[in-house]
């Protein structure tokens, strides 16, 4: 029996438009209990997404699959931590570079692969010894930038020239050297640092002793940032990179692993997706592991509702068709729809290649009209002379 309760204020209506009449709150709760089972209100028509709230639901759907907590949560936490041999790779060479002073880090990869996944890692593995600034939004005005970072490394004074910024930094990392702690800023979504700021961070590099690398600069970012960094204009940059990593998407084999580990972190040790529920997970998401968290999370919500104890294909692909989201077009009135894969892979580099390619296609599809109305036109014109060269030898 479905038993669910919450505190509802008198005379308020359940969300979703169900009203009181199917509740009993005489003391302030509402309580489903006259209804049965789940697939009960799913006859009658009710939505249980709309009728309870989604908090509710979750705990419910942690129950019925015997979870402590949840398994696909997307928010970053280092318990649910899951690294493969790539990863492990990854995080042992960028530890590597910081320990070893190499001075300019990059880490790159797609939308959703885990950069921020590993960077946490790799500052848990980090000691006391190593003093971190993060900048997380590097779009800022070059004195606002260093004044964000400043603040990060606890210089606790805000700065009115860059001048005086510099002074301070080169004190600031002179000291740490002198105390044998090595100091790390890591700047993330780097593909959105304007060119000037990008020029600035490089020369905060020059602040060094004879022998020694006095500031570590890690770089994160999406893939753009490989093109920007290939740009003439920044090869100064580009050749103080000593170590840089990309992170590929998750292979069918370690999604699997990854979606397992997950569920045994959370409590359960039973199998809640079979086989072909695996297949479809890496079918919609493609190995990107924010898409994972998504449609999994998704599915035991799915699968408590249908009073599923083991998730199949047919419910994931139930799944993706509800992440799909519609997206009206600019130039028509038509609607597009859009999987949230399709919308983290789609770039400016991918959409400018589809505008190339569709501009070549009508250039050829025009050439081919006019050659066909010349030759048209032309074919015309000499049977026209020619009838008129034979109308005079008739008569």
């Amino acid at each position: 029996m479905l038993r669910i309760e919450r505190p509802v204020p008198p005379g308020d209506r359940v969300q979703g438009g169900v009203s009181h009449d199917i509740l009993s709150a005489r003391d302030g709760t509402a309580k489903l209990a006259q209804y049965p089972t789940r697939s009960f209100l799913r006859l009658k028509g009710f939505n249980l997404a709309r009728l309870i709230p989604k908090g509710a639901l979750e705990s419910m759907y942690l129950s019925y699959y015997n979870l402590k907590e949840k398994p696909f949560q997307i928010s970053t936490d280092p318990k649910f931590l899951w690294l493969g041999e790539k990863h492990k790779e990854a995080l042992a060479i960028l530890r590597y570079g910081i320990i070893d002073n190499k001075g300019f880090l990059l880490l790159t990869g797609d939308v959703g692969t885990g950069k921020t996944t590993l960077i946490n890692a790799l500052l848990n593995s980090l000691g006391e010894e190593t003093i971190v600034a993060k900048v997380f939004d590097p779009g800022l005005e070059t004195l606002d930038f260093f004044n964000f970072v400043a603040n990060s490394f606890g210089m606790e004074r805000k700065f009115e020239s860059k001048g005086e910024f510099l002074i301070h930094l080169d004190h600031f990392l002179h000291k740490a050297y002198f105390e044998n702690k090595k100091v790390l800023l890591i700047i993330d979504e780097a593909q959105r640092l304007k060119p000037e700021l990008l020029e600035e961070i490089r020369l905060l590099s020059n602040i060094e002793k004879q022998k020694n690398k006095l500031l570590n600069i890690f770089f994160v970012g999406q893939n753009e940032i490989n093109e920007i960094l290939s740009r003439t204009e920044n090869r100064a940059l580009r050749q103080r990179i000593t170590l840089n990593h990309d992170i590929d998407p998750l292979t069918e084999n370690e999604t699997e692993e990854y979606i397992r580990y997950r569920l045994r972190v959370a409590g359960c040790e039973s199998q809640i997706f079979d086989s072909e529920a695996f297949h479809e997970i890496f079918s919609f998401s493609r190995g990107y592991p924010r898409l994972i968290n998504i449609i999994c999370d998704l599915a035991l919500l799915s699968g408590y509702v249908k009073e599923k104890k083991t998730i199949n294909g047919a419910i994931i692909k139930e799944c993706a068709e509800e992440l799909q989201i519609p997206i009206r077009g600019r130039s028509s009135d038509t609607d597009r729809l859009y999987t949230a894969k399709q919308l983290m892979r789609e770039t400016p580099e991918s959409g400018r290649k589809k505008f190339v390619g569709w501009t070549a296609g009508f250039i050829i599809l025009l050439m081919i009209l006019l050659i066909v109305s010349g030759y048209k036109h032309f074919t015309g014109m000499f049977k026209e002379a020619a009838i008129r060269e034979e109308s005079p030898a008739a008569q």
